[in-house]
């Protein structure tokens, strides 16, 4: 069984931690609150949605430093890299959702409507999806940057994850978790969430038998049954949270309080400390990073590189 040691604090520079903070990256300039990022792992690139500060900042992960910035954008809220076409696509809130080379020059934009917000990649056939306005999911062409397809939502879709053909959709406004078939375009099933809401972040198994969702009220972990929707299990978390990925067969949950919960296979938890209002991050699989956006409060906003050091968590 999975277990780690002393269930609770554990401070970024112990050694037998889960997570061990490597390094901090400064956002000059940057205010407010950050949103979504996105990595290009074969060229060591990170990027930063800045969403109040109206940027994406373009890090390099080798030299741990801004090496680039898109600026006057309105709200950006989603990102994802394009390996294949070499791009970068950034969503915003006034529902335009613009494509990048890798000079930062704008090579195309779309119009949505409104409230552009989470993007995802499909693995299969490298279409971008990105959830926007009061409920839907458009697909997009990144090769030709024309709209494929369009997924009615009963509200604006949060976290989403793609399993295949399949999505999982968090609805918080709806109070529930869609389940779709992006390509057919059209709903499947839809799991209401009961007195548990502000469902944010979602993570599908690697199996695709389960999804792990995070709640904010009240703060809590669930995982769901995908063949019926059914909750498995539900247990307490931490609260605020906007991210989480199941990595080497943990959960990391990233929170707002101001930390990363590290849960285990048998339930075990501990918490690393982070800085409050540190509510979004990225775990890279290529690198086997987590990277963690830290707003500017009372501080300089930073990005927080923790490598993983799960298997040393283990007795």
């Amino acid at each position: 069984m999975l277990t780690l040691p002393g269930c609770g604090q554990a401070q970024q520079t112990d050694p037998r931690a889960p997570l061990v903070l490597e390094r901090t990256i400064p956002l000059p300039d940057t205010k407010g609150r950050i949103d979504h990022l996105a990595a290009d792992p074969v060229g060591h690139r990170l990027f930063v949605a800045e969403i109040a500060n109206g940027t994406v900042d373009e890090i390099d992960l080798e030299a741990g430093k801004v090496v680039g910035r898109i600026a006057g954008l309105t709200e950006p809220q989603g990102v994802a890299w394009l390996p294949a076409q070499r791009e970068l696509v950034v969503a915003c809130g006034d529902g335009s959702v613009h494509f990048y080379d890798t000079d930062r020059r704008e090579l195309a934009r779309i119009d949505l409507g409104n409230d552009a917000d989470n993007v995802r990649v499909d693995p299969r056939n490298g279409h971008v999806l990105v959830g926007y306005g009061k409920g839907g999911l458009a697909t997009i062409d990144p090769v030709h940057h024309a709209i494929l397809g369009r997924l009615a939502l009963p509200g604006h879709p949060e976290g989403f994850r793609l399993f295949g053909a399949r999505a999982y959709i968090n609805i918080p406004d709806n109070g529930s978790v869609i389940a779709a078939d992006i390509d057919e375009g059209r709903q499947l099933a839809r799991w209401p969430t009961g007195l548990h809401r502000l469902n944010f972040p979602l993570a599908v198994d690697p199996s695709g038998e389960r999804i792990t969702i995070a709640y904010r009220l009240p703060a809590a972990l669930a995982i769901i049954d995908t063949t019926n929707g059914r909750t498995l299990s539900v247990r307490s978390a931490c609260g605020d949270a906007d991210d989480l990925f199941l990595v080497h067969g943990y959960v990391l949950l990233v929170c707002g309080a101001g930390h990363v919960e590290v849960i285990a296979a048998n339930g075990g938890s501990a918490r690393v400390q982070t800085a409050g209002g540190a509510r979004t991050g990225l775990y890279v699989p290529e690198l086997d990073r987590l990277f963690v956006a830290v707003p500017a409060r009372g501080r300089p906003a930073a990005i927080s590189a923790y490598r993983l050091n799960l298997s040393s968590s283990q007795h």
